[in-house]
């Protein structure tokens, strides 16, 4: 059995067409699929406009339309490509919308918007695995979906610190459910890496007061340190792109589009 996990691509099929994909029997990707140059630019944008105290620009309807559809077609461009070589077995991480967000979305900017998790799951040999165990030949391996975890709230302290750190807490104690429901598993394919390994803000893009903070998720690593899954694959952070153990498990960041093919 053979199992390529790839990292985050971001909509680079140039760059995933370099992965070595013959005899693979399963594909893994951690989340990230598609393009979201113009959505992090918008965001980044209003981060700093709010660090100069200036109001936000309050993008248009069709400016948030296209944000939306470039992260929408270069996933499915992505995903229509890999499905050629092996089954393929997806979480959601930051730049997916999921299909609640999706119809919250489309309401608020009154513009018809494509479900992306209904469209992929849709596939043959295609399937979002947020917060899900699947069993493929024997081998147990879970899905854990992007959240934002309390510790990076706490960490970064975003301008609307409260509102955030309230819904973070929501999101980290249905993670935290999720992953007690996962018990033991062989892989664990998650967005964001565990506090404290290859976790380190470093990115030019990333504002000043970002840099060199641990933007990892303490939930992750505490449910590794109890459980000691084999592997875990991750991105999210892509500088901190490489390999190190928690015990005896394997954490892999696989940075952009970079890729690790294990044999079960």
């Amino acid at each position: 059995m053979r199992i390529c996990a790839i990292g985050d691509p971001h909509g680079s099929l140039d760059k995933i067409k370099q992965v070595p994909l013959s005899d693979i029997d399963l594909i893994l990707l951690t989340g990230d699929l598609g393009n979201a140059n113009l959505k992090r630019k918008m965001a980044f944008d209003n981060i700093e406009r709010k660090k100069q105290g200036l109001e936000e620009i309050e993008y248009t309807p069709a400016q948030k339309k296209k944000a939306f559809m470039e992260a929408y077609t270069s996933t499915m461009k992505i995903v229509k490509y890999l499905r050629r070589f092996a089954p393929i077995f997806t979480i959601f991480g930051n730049v997916e919308s999921s299909n609640y967000d999706t119809r919250k979305q489309s309401r608020k900017i009154g513009v018809a918007l494509p479900y992306l998790s209904n469209d992929l799951n849709a596939m043959p040999d295609v399937r979002v695995i947020n917060n899900r165990v699947v069993n493929f030949e024997g081998i147990r391996i879970g899905g854990l979906e992007y959240f934002v975890d309390t510790n990076w709230v706490r960490e970064f302290k975003p301008s609307d610190y409260k509102d955030r750190l309230a819904k973070a807490k929501k999101e980290t104690d249905k993670a935290k459910q999720v992953l007690r429901w996962f018990n033991s598993l062989d892989i664990l394919v998650c967005h964001q890496p565990p506090y404290g390994f290859l976790d380190k803000v470093t990115a030019k893009f990333a504002p000043k007061h970002w840099q060199g903070k641990h933007a990892g998720s303490q939930t992750i690593l505490q449910y590794i340190k109890s459980k000691s899954p084999k592997y875990v694959f991750c991105s999210h952070i892509h500088e901190g792109q490489g390999m190190k153990k928690v015990g005896e498990t394997e954490v892999y960041n696989l940075g952009v589009g970079e890729y690790k093919i294990i044999k079960f």
